[in-house]
């Protein structure tokens, strides 16, 4: 029978209760699926209504301007980043990521009631472009705080599987959002959608927005925030200063991974969620190929999402046995190999674009399953949320949420129309050597935390021919 010693001695197993790590689960899922909702809507609207409503006069660079308003969050997200990443390995995740979530509703549903430049001239976007930034600046705090939340409670044996649920809920947060914009333009005319349908979407963004906010303030600290408070309390008035001084001279190389890692993930990410909708209703009718509708471009969006849900868990779950690395392989190599070929799909027709998102849906979800498992433990407690947060947006803003607007800028200028193809390769590249010097995580305690057990990881205690219990199996208990 496993022991349950002292929680505050660095080395001794804490088990967790497994009911409080489902709940703390959940609600980091959830809230996920609320961030992201309000996070993907813009793009599933840029190229269908945003783009008239804001920028009308622009002619053919309209969805480049929208996109480049889009793109405007990530400059923003290193912000929130630096400043929310650090605060909560000071204050604690729970806090942090209540206000995240709330400011994100928020600046989503003033989004929605935004007059168009029809009404206020170049007024219009230079509001969207301010909101897009508090957007960023929220999602700058919001995901590695979700990714240090649930790695922080998972069991180390299985926190590739509970990792997998919160990815599953950024692809339920985006297929919620995906599929309302698509039934908004299906239902309505072109005139209904431009004038009044397009703020339907951003409106809701308060009520799931709501639900989020309940189910993560009501949650307790992770087991090793309340180790480290209990061991280090000093940690937490440690400077923005100190997290980058220990951050470049002792983890510098788990950086470069993690940074890796997170390049080849989202540049397929948002090549995949947020420039092909243009590039199939806009970018290929214009260069003489066949393209389809904002609302079939939607729904195929749709249907590679809902397969990635079929499986991300899965995927998850198979990393706890055979390790993450193997998946990160078979990701990285997907997108040397297919990258480009899975472009040249996309060109020939409504069954080579059913097959060309297939792939780059297949190459995503193997970043998607475990990379939020992978992450954290690169790095100790006591800088974990800060140096995630720093480190993930620093490498999204630079080199993936830019991508959409890059790429549409290439093509725009070159007629080339294989650019997503190249970034891809570009991006696998960075994976698979990124993949190569990472420690595989698996099945071990997080950098510098304790082993972390659940409840039902414990061994059934021995029953007499009754059925009473011989000996009573340590019960529970949670790290101060």
């Amino acid at each position: 029978m496993r022991k349950v010693d002292d929680q505050s001695t660095p080395g001794r197993v804490i088990v967790e209760d497994e009911r409080t790590i489902r709940r703390a689960t959940t609600a980091a899922t959830l809230g996920n699926i609320a961030e992201w909702y309000d996070f993907g809507i813009y793009s599933y609207l840029a190229a269908v209504a945003l783009n008239h409503v804001f920028f009308p006069d622009a002619g053919d660079w309209s969805s480049v301007f929208t996109l480049g308003t889009f793109a405007a969050a990530f400059l923003a997200r290193p912000f929130g980043g630096v400043i929310l990443g650090p605060l909560g390995d000071r204050i604690g995740r729970t806090k942090v990521l209540s206000a995240t979530v709330l400011l994100m509703a928020i600046a989503t549903l003033t989004l929605g009631l935004i007059p168009g430049y029809g009404t206020i001239g170049i007024a219009a976007p230079l509001i969207v472009l301010f909101i897009r930034m508090l957007q960023g600046f929220s999602a700058g705090g919001e995901y590695t705080g979700a990714l240090t939340l649930v790695a922080e409670y998972a069991p180390d044996r299985r926190r590739g599987f509970f990792g997998s649920w919160l990815e599953f809920g950024t692809l339920v947060g985006y297929t919620l959002g995906a599929g309302i914009c698509a039934t908004l333009i299906t239902a309505l005319s072109k005139e209904d959608l431009l004038s009044w349908g397009w703020r339907i979407p951003f409106m809701l963004a308060l009520p799931i927005g709501i639900v989020g906010i309940y189910l993560r303030i009501r949650l307790e600290e992770t087991p090793a925030f309340r180790q480290l408070m209990e061991r280090s309390p000093a940690m937490a008035t440690m400077s923005l200063r100190g997290v980058f001084r220990i951050l470049v001279t002792r983890y510098r190389s788990a950086a470069l991974i993690a940074g890796g890692l997170v390049v080849a993930w989202n540049v397929t990410n948002y090549v995949l969620t947020n420039y092909i909708p243009t590039y199939l209703t806009g970018t290929l009718p214009d260069h003489g190929h066949s393209g389809v509708s904002e609302a079939m471009s939607t729904t195929l969006q749709v249907a590679v999402m809902v397969a990635m849900l079929c499986v991300v868990v899965f995927l998850g779950r198979l990393s706890d046995r055979i390790g993450r690395k193997p998946i990160l392989a078979t990701g990285s190599l997907s997108l040397i190999l297919l990258g480009l070929p899975s472009t040249w799909l996309l060109q020939k027709g409504f069954t080579g674009q059913i097959a060309g998102l297939a792939i780059m849906g297949f190459t995503l979800v193997c970043f998607a399953s475990v990379t939020p498992s992978t992450l954290p433990a690169l790095f100790p407690a006591f800088i974990r949320y800060g140096s995630l947060a720093i480190i993930f947006n620093l490498f999204v803003s630079a080199f993936a949420g830019t991508a959409p607007t890059v790429i549409g800028v290439a093509v725009t200028t070159t007629g080339n129309l294989d650019w997503p193809g190249y970034y891809l390769i570009g991006a696998g590249v960075i994976g698979i050597i990124s993949t190569f010097f990472l420690k595989e995580p698996a099945g071990a305690p997080m950098t510098g935390d304790a082993p972390l057990a659940s409840s039902a990881d414990l061994p059934s205690p021995r029953l007499s021919e009754s059925g009473v219990p011989l000996e009573n199996p340590p019960s529970p208990r949670h790290s101060p």
